[in-house]
Order: structure tokens, then C-alpha cells, then sequence
């Protein structure tokens, strides 16, 4: 499969230099398909293509964005189980998986900016003037390969609401699924120029994105490092950042929980998309008496993992992305057997009964303590570390004990604790007793988590400037 042109100006057309770039199935570790590396000049097409059509959909009307907006979620459900498909191939996530979440939540973002756009006030009178809301402008959209499509959804969703225009740089390790959306976009109607998407690595493409002065807004999302880069870049023209970066969340199993239902639960969170998510509840936190129980439990949840092939519906946990990502799991795996922690499930190595693919075993650590390098840093893998306590002030202090807050977890049968608990975590997001997912509650975090918020109305206003009109009022 070649995809080796990009999408610019309401066209698909070649790099400006030829580079290209295999993409791998991680499953099999092959190269299955090739992309077009780009370079800067391919982002000032772009943002140039943005920047001319952005006076004219800036003015268009709800009513037309809204039926532009329609039209690529009637395209998208129509396309869903391809673009399900295309990212198992691409990282690894479970057919059942990607179908139902990565490729649905995906979808949410586009039926979420609907809803908001049906409701939302762009003028309202205070005081003896009127407060406009306003499209920010370009925006220049990088997104990862851990969730290729939600991430994309995500961004582009409120934006293209809100009247602005898009340079959107998808991962080039998972960049299949956003060129089918690119597709889709373009069957929808979308005026040329107001959605612009170019392949490349972020070094050279998010760079050029993230300094370039012709685009207004960059939203990033990824790891904390990048994130920082991708700030002092903005800094130079003062543009708007959002990011949603890093996490090391905690999930505080206060004493009067369902311990068993409650680690159990806890562990296949953490597995979620093989560990690679960055609200991951990664850091277990449990009463010191109950530590061979939550052990026990443990063991058992990891017993449940189905692994395997990602194309087979019985398969519930896939390969990590790739090699790298692979390699860096192992190093943690290894540094925490080197620390000290007791070693509940899993390990070092592949699978026994996996020869190929960048599989990891399901793993997880007791008696984790706070300065061990798996309770400070971001794994993006499937490890669990158990950490014990013994009031619920340590619990919380534990918890917050992180340079992240993107989320937090709660477990406990009075929802009042609970949420008394919850009030004391410093992330932007707590869930009580497993509570689903809500698309229209606002996702972005604290501290070095990032700022700015996405998903519904709040992910909204990121994309609009507030202009103050005086003496309009009457």
C-alpha cells in the first residue's frame, strides 16, 4: 500500500522533496505500508492553503457548518469498520477494540461538536456591549499514534465548528487512518484549503508547524518533552498552545471498596489500548492489610488477558507500536525487578507463546514505592505498579505526588467519600467507581499534564478568541 501524497487545498498532491517512509504492523513486525515524509515547505503550502480560505469559512453560517459537519459523520459511519481495520494494521489495537473505541469515541468528537454547535452562543450582551466569539484562525493540529483517530477527531471536530482551518500533522508511525478521514472529509465537501493534512516526523514538520507565523493555534498531543518543545516554538509569535501531554495517574482503592472487583477492574483499565493511554490508572494504591488480597486479585485479572493476533475478535490486548516502544517497556520492566518491587505477574520478554510482533507480558508490581523510576515516569505499556498505604492523607499525598494530573481514580461502595476523595487530587479528571466515559465533560490536565481542555463546549471555546464590542448593547 502506497499513500505517498498529501492532502492540500482541497487536493491530493506529491511532496515537495520525495522521502518516503515505511509503516510497520506491529503484529508482524513488516512493513505493510509506505508514506511521504514532508518537510517545511510542504507545511507553507499548507498553512497558505489554510490561511486563504480561512476569510471565507470564517463567515459562513451555522447552518452550513452544521451540515458540513453531518455530512463527515454520515461519511465516517459509513467508513467505520475500514477505519477500524486500518488501525489494528497500523498499531495494533484489537479489531474489537478498535471498532468499538478508537474508531466509535472517534466518531463522538464530530456528533459532540454538533450537538454544541446547535446550542452555542457566538454573541451575548454584558454590560453596555456585546461579548463575540470568534474562530482563532489557522490552526495547526499534531496528533500521536497512540489513539490515531480520536486524537484527530478530537482536534478537527471543534475546530473546523468553530469557523477556523487545518493543517493537521498525524503520527507517521499510525498515519493510515488519518488519511482515510482525509478522504473522508473531502467527500463530505469540505471547502479546499480548510482542511490541509501533511505527513512527518516532528522534528521537521511539527517543528515547522508549531513555529510557523502563519498559523494562529497549535494543539499538541503527546509527551510531555515534545510538549515543551512545541511551547518554546509558539513562544516566538505568541500563538495560543494546548496540549495534552503526559499522565501518571493514580487509582486510590479506599478501604471500604470491593477490593477484589475494584483491583481487578483497576488491572484491565491500565491494560486499556496495551497500556498505551495516558490517563492509564497506572499507580494502584491500596490499604497496606489488604496487600496479599489485591495481589491475588491481581493475578487473577491478568489471567483474563486474551493475547494474539489483533485481527481475531477474541483478542483483547495487541502488541505495542513498535520496536522502540517495545525496548523502552523492557527497560522499566527491568529497573523495577532492579529496585526492589515484588514481581506479581508477568514479566521481562515476550509472551512464551508469541515468537514475533512487540507483544509484552502483562505485568504487574507490588510494594512500589514512591521514588521507584515505575511510579515517576510514563510507561505507555501495560504495568501495573500496586503502591500501599497506610491512611487515606497518604493515599492522597501519594497520588499527588507527581509532576502529572491528568486524571485521578476513586474507588470506594459511599460515593460521598468517594467524591470527597476526589476533591483532593490535583488532575483534570477523577473517576468515581469505574464511571464511563462522558464526551461531553471536559479531558486535559494539570501540572505537566498540559493545559487547555478538549471535548465538548470546553474543547470548543480552545478554538475560539473573545472580542469585546462597546456601546453595541442597545
Amino acid at each position: 500500500m502506497e499513500r505517498l501524497k498529501f492532502y492540500i487545498d482541497g487536493a491530493w498532491v506529491e511532496p515537495t522533496t520525495p522521502a518516503t517512509l515505511g509503516v510497520v504492523n506491529p503484529a508482524t513486525e513488516e512493513v505493510f505500508a509506505r508514506i511521504s515524509l514532508g518537510s517545511a515547505p510542504d507545511v507553507d503550502r499548507a498553512v497558505a492553503a489554510a490561511r486563504r480560505a480561512f476569510p471565507a469559512y470564517a463567515a459562513t453560517s451555522v447552518e452550513e457548518r452544521l451540515r458540513l459537519l453531518r455530512r463527515i459523520v454520515e461519511g465516517f459511519r459509513a467508513r467505520l469498520p475500514e477505519l477500524a481495520r486500518t488501525m489494528t494494521l497500523e498499531m495494533g489495537a484489537p479489531i474489537t477494540f478498535a471498532t468499538e473505541r478508537q474508531a466509535t469515541v472517534a466518531l463522538f468528537h464530530f456528533e459532540e461538536a454538533v450537538r454544541v454547535l446547535e446550542r452555542y452562543r457566538f454573541e451575548e450582551r454584558m454590560g453596555n456591549g456585546i461579548i463575540r466569539r470568534e474562530p482563532i484562525g489557522v490552526c495547526g493540529l499534531i496528533t500521536p499514534w497512540n489513539w490515531p483517530l480520536n486524537q484527530v477527531g478530537s482536534k478537527v471536530a471543534p475546530a473546523l465548528a468553530t469557523g477556523c482551518t487545518v493543517v493537521l500533522k498525524p503520527s507517521e508511525v499510525a498515519p493510515l487512518s488519518a488519511m482515510l478521514f482525509a478522504e473522508i472529509v473531502h467527500e463530505a465537501g469540505v471547502p479546499a484549503g480548510v482542511f490541509n493534512l501533511v505527513n512527518g516526523d516532528g522534528p521537521t514538520v511539527g517543528e515547522a508547524i508549531a513555529a510557523h507565523p502563519g498559523i494562529d493555534m497549535v494543539s499538541f498531543t503527546g509527551s510531555t518533552a515534545a510538549g515543551v518543545r512545541v511551547a518554546k516554538l509558539a513562544a516566538d509569535t505568541v500563538k495560543r498552545v494546548a496540549q495534552e501531554l503526559g499522565g501518571k495517574s493514580a487509582n486510590i482503592i479506599l478501604p471500604d471498596a470491593d477490593l477484589r472487583g475494584a483491583v481487578i477492574e483497576g488491572v484491565h483499565a491500565s491494560y486499556t489500548n496495551a497500556g498505551q493511554n495516558c490517563q492509564s490508572p497506572t499507580r494502584m494504591l491500596i490499604p497496606r492489610a489488604q496487600r496479599e488480597a489485591a495481589f491475588e486479585a491481581a493475578r487473577e485479572a491478568v489471567g483474563a488477558v486474551r493475547l494474539g493476533d489483533p485481527l481475531d475478535p477474541a483478542c483483547t490486548m495487541g502488541p505495542l507500536v513498535s520496536g522502540a516502544q517495545f525496548e523502552k517497556v523492557q527497560d522499566f520492566i527491568r529497573s523495577a525487578i532492579d529496585e526492589g518491587a515484588t514481581l506479581v505477574a508477568g514479566g521481562p520478554g515476550r509472551p512464551a507463546e508469541l515468537n514475533h510482533g512487540y507483544y509484552v507480558r502483562p505485568t504487574v508490581f507490588g510494594d512500589v514505592t514512591p521514588g521507584m523510576r515505575i511510579a515517576r515516569e510514563e510507561i505507555f505499556g501495560p504495568v501495573l505498579s500496586i503502591m500501599n498505604y497506610d491512611s487515606e492523607d497518604e493515599a492522597v499525598e501519594i497520588a499527588n505526588d507527581t509532576p502529572f494530573g491528568l486524571a485521578g481514580f476513586v474507588q470506594s461502595r459511599d460515593p460521598a467519600h468517594a467524591r470527597a476523595i476526589s476533591n483532593r487530587i490535583r488532575s483534570g479528571r477523577v473517576y468515581i467507581n469505574g464511571a464511563a466515559f462522558d464526551r461531553s465533560l471536559p479531558f486535559g490536565g494539570y501540572k505537566q499534564s498540559g493545559n487547555g481542555r478538549e471535548f465538548g463546549v470546553f474543547g470548543f471555546e480552545e478554538y475560539l478568541e473573545v472580542k469585546a464590542i462597546l456601546g453595541a448593547a442597545g
